[in-house]
């Protein structure tokens, strides 16, 4: 446990995009792969202006604190096999829960950077992770999901959905006590312990990268044509009242986040012709060309905004082993309060 608590200096480069000139960032060295988590899941803590991420900076895939005013990394694991795409924030921020192996464990973030396991997965193949409104943790198991609550001494846990088909992803519903998940290519709603479930009518066809909007009224998912000559779509769900409507066409998003209120989106194009990180503005439909991203696998760009829609941040191994690079963009973005 030496490792944890270790600081790493600044490693930002600074250098103009070769295709807007707009200034980019460079945050990690990219002799080491470094990378984000999930999109849906908590990455920033709003107060310290700290960005939660994992690096192999010292060989071993380790979990990290970016401190975005000082360029500062904080190492926060020394774990065996951590799974880089769990890593998330609990909800009140004073921890980072994530997955060593088959145990979920929580890092406290303050003191001497203390960590124990919580729970251990028991069987079943594992994916995904979600934590919810009310602080509870949930992950798919096989064909159950599994809520860990946080809130008792105990550490109690409890499965409340169990499906005919391997649970494939798990949303925990911002600001809601519900939760969405996809099985057998349909994808369902319910409450965090089960009740009310019932499949959302997405539009037919193939659904890619889903996630809620920050405000959790809406779904928002990347709707896949079959004919791969056809533009991918960005369309939005209301679970509400089971309405399913377009948002626009895109340039072949793979992966997709929206800004605080959810009028501006932002998205990694998959065409290897034009590999570009772009804004799409809700109000007018259109996109802005925001930089390059040349990854290798654009699935893994991800990019996401900051809390307050000032920032873009992203991932790519263009200048190496994979890294993270920001943006700003207050110049296209309105402020938000996270």
């Amino acid at each position: 446990m030496a490792a944890v608590g270790r600081i790493s200096g600044p490693e930002w480069q600074r250098y103009p995009d070769p295709a807007t000139e707009f200034e980019i960032v460079r945050l990690t060295d990219p002799s080491f792969a470094s990378g984000l988590t999930a999109p849906h899941l908590k990455q920033f803590q709003r107060r310290f202006d700290t960005l939660l991420y994992w690096s192999e900076r010292e060989g071993a895939r380790q979990a990290y604190l970016l401190d975005l005013r000082a360029g500062d990394s904080k190492q926060i694991t020394d774990v065996a096999q951590l799974d880089p795409a769990s890593l998330s924030l609990t909800a009140d921020e004073r921890a980072a829960v994530y997955f060593d192996g088959s145990a979920l464990c929580e890092t406290a973030l303050t003191g001497n950077l203390a960590s124990r396991p919580i729970y251990r997965v028991s069987g079943g193949a594992r994916t995904g992770i979600t934590v919810a409104m009310d602080g509870s943790i949930l992950f798919a198991e096989g064909d159950r999901i599994v809520r860990v609550s946080r809130q008792k001494s105990s550490y109690a846990s409890a499965s409340p959905i169990s499906e005919s088909a391997a649970v494939e992803l798990v949303l925990a519903r911002p600001k809601h006590p519900q939760v969405a998940y996809r099985a057998g290519g349909a994808v369902y709603i319910c409450g965090l312990d089960g009740s009310g479930k019932r499949r959302l009518d997405l539009e037919a066809g193939n659904t890619g990268e889903i996630l809620w909007t920050p405000d959790g009224r809406t779904l928002l998912y990347l709707h896949i044509p079959d004919d791969p000559h056809e533009l991918i779509g960005l369309r939005e769900h209301a679970p509400e009242d089971n309405s399913d409507r377009p948002i626009a066409r895109t340039s072949q998003f793979a992966s997709v986040s929206a800004n605080g209120d959810a009028s501006v989106f932002v998205g990694a194009s998959r065409s290897r012709a034009s590999a570009y990180v772009l804004l799409l503005l809700r109000v007018t439909r259109r996109e802005l060309t925001l930089c390059e991203h040349r990854s290798s696998e654009p699935s893994k760009v991800s990019p996401i905004f900051s809390p307050d829609s000032q920032s873009v941040f992203f991932v790519s191994d263009r200048h190496g082993k994979s890294a993270l690079y920001r943006v700003h963009v207050e110049r296209f973005v309105e402020e938000t309060n996270g």
